[in-house]
């Protein structure tokens, strides 16, 4: 008889976190959930030292090293070095924090529901001036186009969701996550999940709260990863996504258009018509929702789609050029 789960975390340099994050999982172990999993990507920032200390009161925490470094490697190696026996798994964002009954839910949410996959809403919350900033943009539909995931949606049968619970079977019917992918790499398994008539279902009796960048940098490169993510699924499975996930895909354009005028201003209209609506919206959430970071939130957002659509285009561009070479 298959024991119930167990957690993976996959991490790299998350010293600000992972303490706090291991103490409150600890209270999720009991007879359904055997073990904490943490799949360490070679952090350099003391992040294994306090995992090897908080090991040594809890031996039910256990630590990989993935040499891969990719979330997508560790994940598969936690479950091909310890999914036999077990019937699912539930993947921890580092960079997040969970309600006590977290596990407990999504796994009566399994049970009831039958699905092969359990998804959940995530919360953004920010305690620095960029990081707040970042979270109100996030939180909003300026930010993530209106996604289920970010919303209070009910629950119900769903295409793609932030990845919580997965019943092992499936996922290893399906070959597990693609591991040529740094970023997108859960909404590319979830194609093939839905693909192979697997079930995906959105729970909405149980969510996460999401840590997002504290840097504008950080925030670019992210954005620039999930870019080049989604050109990569839809260059594998030549699946199109939605309109409102493919809107940011002008914004280079724009930001490139704006440069011509040089030549004439009219080449400058659609740049600026993006960024006012960016401000506007972010002051419309200062006034209307009370929120102080709305009119930063505005900026972190251009941000978020300028690096969006850079990685898509820059991800196309590398796809043609290897076609093209001999």
């Amino acid at each position: 008889m298959n024991r119930r789960g167990f957690i993976v975390i996959p991490c790299l340099n998350e010293v600000e976190h992972i303490e706090a994050l291991l103490i409150d999982l600890r209270h999720a172990l009991d007879e359904q959930v055997s073990c904490i999993v943490v799949v360490d990507g070679g952090s350099s920032d003391g992040t294994v030292d306090v995992v090897a200390r908080l090991r040594q009161d809890e031996p039910r925490i256990i630590l990989l090293d993935n040499p891969a470094r990719l979330q997508s490697a560790g994940v598969n190696l936690a479950v091909k070095s310890l999914g036999s026996g077990f019937d699912y798994f539930i993947r921890i964002d580092a960079h997040g924090r969970y309600p006590s009954d977290y596990c407990k839910r999504l796994m009566e949410e399994a049970e009831v529901t039958g699905a092969d996959s359990v998804v959940v809403a995530m919360d953004t919350v920010g305690f620095g001036l960029i990081q707040r900033a970042t979270a109100c943009a996030q939180n909003s539909r300026l930010g993530n186009g209106g996604s289920k995931h970010r919303g209070n949606a009910h629950g119900h049968w769903t295409r793609h969701g932030h990845h919580a619970l997965m019943r092992i079977a499936s996922f290893e019917a399906v070959g597990g996550y693609d591991e040529t992918f740094s970023h997108n790499e859960d909404a590319e398994l979830d194609y093939r999940l839905r693909k192979a008539g697997f079930r995906i279902w959105m729970t909405d009796k149980t969510r996460m709260i999401y840590y997002p960048r504290a840097s504008v940098g950080s925030l670019f490169l992210q954005y620039l990863g999930y870019g080049r993510g989604r050109a990569k699924n839809i260059l594998k499975h030549g699946h199109l996504p939605s309109p409102r996930q493919m809107l940011p895909l002008i914004v280079l354009p724009i930001v490139m258009g704006a440069f011509l005028a040089e030549l004439h201003w009219i080449a400058a209209v659609p740049f600026v018509l993006w960024a006012l609506v960016c401000v506007c919206y972010g002051f419309w959430m200062a006034v209307r929702r009370g929120n102080p970071s709305g009119p930063l939130a505005g900026l972190a957002a251009m941000v978020m789609h300028f690096a969006w659509s850079t990685g898509f285009w820059m991800e196309l561009l590398a796809s043609f050029k290897n076609r093209r070479s001999p």
